[in-house]
């Protein structure tokens, strides 16, 4: 009995080492495998980078001295962080490239001065973006961005910025007005339901598109927009322009097509700077007809709500609320007054 005991007790023994032994041998090539496993993601990342970094020179040009790395209708949806190699970069125009994403190491970019990201499906922007203090031009349009971050008002010599058809924008930082440069601000085809304060504040603003969102109304301390020189406000709803619009001494393109308008003030009379105006497509109470012209030359180049109409629609709202006696000298327009 105790020589099978003895036999029994040495063979499990045996068979328990055994077995620790291969679980051991098991981990270890385990390990081993994941090793190589880990170490030719590793390779392939390294070649996939290196193919892309590779890729990317090849959209590298030089023009008129600058740097710009142009990439045309061509699946880029993320940017891979080999970029970072061409840091030097003064310009990125990237559109229709299906990109979805501003890569957060954009700031590393010191250098650039134009962000061309337009006609993407890009939904936000990174707060990293206010570190290009070098930028000078950040254009963003037909993309899905509904925010727009306070950083952007870092960007100090921002004098361009463009979000048209992003569709859901509805409001901008208040922080924008610090930017001193800006001049050009396109913002058409979005959400917006009043001219925010940040613009009214920028008393560099010469250009302005808000053509296409759901303005009301057009505020009072519009005027303090001092320089601004053209002003897009076609496809809105707004209903009335309030008296302050006479003081845009420097306002020369007013273009307001299919809105909600009933008249046109009389305040408008005197923007001597005014060159071009659209009053299209709006429910004006008073139907005028501008006087037939001299000759065929005259008649192309009579806009049929422009400058013209709109200085015979005053002259005959003012008339016809007694404001005014009418003229007697030269032709007398068509009028048919809505009572």
């Amino acid at each position: 009995m105790n020589e099978t005991a003895v036999c029994v007790g040495t063979f499990t023994a045996v068979k328990t080492l055994w077995e620790v032994r291969i679980h051991k041998i098991n981990e270890e090539l385990q390990k081993e495998k994941e090793f190589r496993q880990k170490s030719a993601g590793r390779l392939l990342l390294v070649w996939e980078e290196r193919a892309a970094l590779a890729k990317l020179k090849e959209k590298v040009i030089n023009e008129d001295g600058r740097a710009i790395l142009r990439i045309e209708e061509e699946e880029w949806k993320t940017l891979p962080s080999c970029l970072l190699k061409l840091a030097h970069l003064q310009e990125w125009q990237l559109h229709r490239t299906s990109l979805q994403k501003i890569p957060h190491f954009i700031g590393r970019f010191h250098s650039l001065v134009v962000l061309d990201l337009s006609r993407n499906s890009i939904e936000s922007v990174p707060k990293e973006i206010g570190q290009l203090t070098s930028l000078q031009e950040l254009l963003l349009s037909y993309n899905r961005i509904k925010f727009v971050p306070k950083e952007i008002s870092n960007c100090i010599n921002l004098e361009r910025l463009e979000l048209a058809v992003n569709r859901s924008i509805c409001d901008l930082p208040p922080q924008l007005s610090d930017l001193k440069k800006l001049s050009h601000i396109d913002l058409c085809m979005n959400q917006f339901t009043s001219i925010p304060s940040a613009l009214l504040n920028m008393s560099n603003l010469e250009w302005l598109d808000m053509g296409g969102n759901k303005l009301q109304e057009l505020p009072d301390a519009i005027d303090r927009m001092e320089k601004l020189h053209t002003l897009w406000l076609q496809r809105n709803e707004i209903t009335s322009l309030p008296e302050t619009i006479g003081n845009m001494r420097n306002l020369s393109t007013l273009v307001l097509s299919n809105n909600k308008l009933q008249t046109i003030p009389a305040c408008m009379k005197d923007m001597t700077s005014l060159r071009f105006v659209n009053f299209r497509d709006n429910p004006l109470e008073l139907e005028v007809t501008l006087p037939p012209c001299e000759n065929e030359e005259e008649e192309e180049q009579q806009e049929m709500f422009g400058i013209e109409f709109m200085h015979v629609y005053i002259q005959e709202s003012l008339k016809k609320t007694g404001n005014v006696e009418s003229s007697t000298s030269g032709p007398s327009p068509v009028i048919n007054a809505s009572e």
